[in-house]
């Protein structure tokens, strides 16, 4: 595999890994989310329609937070919208130790979930942005990566805390990164593009008609299918899948081991992507990635025994997440510089309406006593409607310009 160039620019390795270190905060509060309604199930004898409210409230947030956030930082800059989502998200989710019923735990989900949602798509923006358009994706993708270690840290906090010391101090533990966040304000600076740019700020309903203009809207189209479709899927699948494992007949600290080995698998999948991204291009990734997580989710619903879960779920990690880091890189190269925040936020902010849908409409199947297959079947479906979108709609952008195009 060939040498990755970026890493040997020291502002743009520390701008990576800053901006990482804030998406594996990020990832470490989705996956947690992930476990700790198992246990909360348990100790609040909480429904499945409550858990799948309750996960999906998160992700009402999340859309929220991406339009308002997306919008903010093509007026306000990268950075400071960072910190700010970086501030919320883990203030409210630290608070969360303390909620005493599921009404207020709820509410303070939803803040958690504004900021969580509007950090992601602003901080691959500000990546895409400050490095060189031959390292561009991978870059992204490398991003993405680091959601894959805020998940293993998640797990790994889940195993060994919430058996023993339960979930208020998981939640108290996801307080960090407001610590970190005074640390990004002074260790990154804004891109370059939009330092450039900032003379000539686009109002906010010319951006919003641009992203929609006739030059964009097939691209448009394109990425809140995709972005649909992805996040539908995976937080469908994967928010549920310690509770899903108790229900094929684990135990829930067995449960939480399983979902441990198969998130270690995210890490060669955005590995992978990282690799090919630049030497096939993103239509490439995306939609052979996406092909395979569908062939992973039918596995995963055929499955009988613990081993077959077990495989099954690696390659359910390995490809789905291999897939998001492309969706990454793709979406900012399909805006102009003025707009780029904007319409990333917009795609960011319509799939989180699927990640709404999601996890509820799995909440809503298992009560019914729907079959696990059926519910899998589902989302196999969504996710080829997201692959032929990129398939038969979307535009290679690899070593393209998107202020020249």
């Amino acid at each position: 595999m060939e040498r990755m160039s970026l890493l040997r620019e020291p502002k743009q390795r520390k701008l990576l890994f800053s901006a990482g270190l804030s998406w594996m905060f990020d990832a470490m509060d989705v996956g947690m989310i992930s476990f700790i309604v198992a246990a909360l199930a348990v100790e609040w004898k909480l429904g499945a329609q409550q858990i799948g409210l309750l996960t999906a409230i998160n992700s009402i947030g999340m859309a929220a937070g991406a339009a308002v956030a997306g919008v903010l930082a093509d007026r306000y800059g990268r950075r400071a919208v960072l910190v700010w989502t970086l501030l919320i998200f883990s203030a409210a989710s630290g608070v969360s130790a303390l909620a005493g019923s599921f009404a207020i735990l709820c509410v303070l989900r939803f803040i958690a979930g504004f900021g969580l949602g509007g950090e992601l798509p602003v901080a691959s923006t500000l990546v895409s942005e400050s490095v060189p358009i031959r390292e561009r994706g991978r870059a992204v993708v490398l991003l993405e990566s680091f959601w894959a270690a805020g998940w293993i840290v998640a797990a790994l906090i889940s195993y060994f805390v919430i058996p023993d010391y339960g979930w208020r101090t998981a939640f108290v533990i996801s307080a960090i990164p407001a610590l970190y966040a005074l640390y990004v304000r002074q260790a990154i600076e804004d891109s370059p593009r939009f330092t450039e740019l900032q003379s000539e700020r686009v109002p906010l309903g010319k951006r919003l008609a641009l992203v929609w203009s006739a030059e964009h809207r097939r691209s448009t189209i394109t990425l809140w299918i995709l972005w649909f479709t992805v996040v539908f899927s995976y937080y469908g699948m994967f928010l549920w899948l310690p509770t899903i494992m108790v229900m094929k007949g684990l135990t829930l600290v067995k449960s939480f081991e399983y979902v441990l080995i198969m998130t270690l698998a995210q890490l060669p999948g955005y590995f992978t992507a990282a690799y090919l991204i630049e030497r096939f291009g993103r239509k490439f990734v995306l939609v052979t990635y996406l092909l395979l997580t569908a062939a992973s989710a039918v596995w995963m619903a055929l499955s009988l025994s613990a081993g077959s879960m077990m495989a099954a779920g690696i390659c359910l990690s390995f490809f789905n997440l291999g897939a998001w880091g492309g969706m990454y890189a793709y979406t900012p190269e399909l805006y102009p510089t003025a707009v780029r925040s904007t319409g990333v936020g917009l795609a960011a902010s319509f799939g989180r309406i699927g990640g709404v849908i999601g996890p509820y409409l799995v909440g809503m199947l298992v009560a019914q006593k729907t079959a696990l297959t059926s519910i899998f079947l589902i989302f196999f479906v969504a996710i080829l409607l997201g692959a032929f979108a990129v398939l038969f709609l979307g535009k290679e952008t690899k070593g393209t310009d998107p202020d020249r195009m």
